[in-house]
């Protein structure tokens, strides 16, 4: 038995592990005495980047999400590799799903998402100084660039339509980063 803040964990079983995903359910004692089950996932860590040209505009990307079943416009974003620094891991995702490099980074934190059965933190980076050369897709990946003004994606984010949390979160770290460093 392992206590677990007000929790106390009886026994751990993994349901599931795969190279990005472990899924697991503990026997737990509740703080409030009750015997139950808990089940938890870990995610691998990621780094998200928003990329903001001179002009103005932000570059996303369109992919069909299959826990979702629709097509979802989000940051660019993906795993950090074993070994692999958050910021080396924004660039490849970038260079790889929209073919942009950027000269200027800026890290505006972490971010998590379903803090109670999910544990997986997001780097996020504004990316400016921007150039564009060819995209390195993964073969699994069918990603089409969104290309809109960054005061359209702050409305989106802000108004609902963007549901993807980080990239809430990062639009809207980015905007304030923005109007204290102008």
């Amino acid at each position: 038995m392992k206590k677990h803040g007000p929790w106390t964990i009886k026994r751990t079983r993994r349901v599931y592990k795969n190279e990005l995903m472990e899924i697991s359910e503990d026997e737990v004692v509740k703080p409030n005495g009750e015997e139950g089950k808990y089940a938890t996932a870990r995610l691998a860590d990621g780094a998200g980047v928003l990329a903001l040209d001179e002009e103005g505009f932000v570059y996303l990307v369109k992919e069909f999400r299959y826990a979702l079943g629709r097509e979802d416009v989000e940051i660019v974003g993906g795993a950090i590799d074993e070994g692999e620094e958050p910021l080396a891991a924004a660039r490849r995702e970038l260079r790889e799903e929209l073919g942009i490099e950027a000269k200027m980074w800026t890290e505006l934190g972490r971010a998590t998402h379903s803090t109670s059965m999910v544990n997986s933190f997001s780097t996020l980076f504004l990316a400016r100084g921007l150039s564009f050369t060819e995209k390195e897709e993964d073969s699994g990946e069918v990603l089409e660039t969104v290309r809109m003004p960054f005061a359209e994606a702050v409305g989106k984010a802000l108004g609902g339509e963007f549901v993807h949390a980080t990239t809430c979160v990062l639009i809207l770290r980015a905007r304030e980063y923005l109007e204290k460093n102008s």
